[in-house]
């Protein structure tokens, strides 16, 4: 092997060992985004559920109160309804 194949060789070699370090670096990163997505998504998720969780007794009063609000409501127009 003469010197310009073997200085050609090296030049290679650097080149994909450079490489090599650059996809390690590349590939790290996108485990570490592929982590923090789906603990991003975990986060969302669980806060949907506990305000769902803590807002439920407030909307069952609501829905009460709605429901009540009807009847009440029914009630006045059967008054209204009423032969004299």
């Amino acid at each position: 092997m003469n010197p310009e194949e073997r200085k050609l060789l090296q030049n290679t070699f650097n080149l994909a060992e450079e490489n090599n370090k650059m996809l390690r670096k590349v590939r790290g990163v996108q485990k570490r985004q592929a982590f923090f997505s789906i603990l991003k998504w975990i986060i969302i998720i669980g806060v949907a559920v506990g305000a769902f969780y803590f807002l439920q007794p407030y909307i069952d009063n609501v829905l009460k109160f709605i429901q009540d609000s009807s009847a009440s409501l029914n009630q006045l127009k059967n008054l209204g309804n009423i032969p004299h």
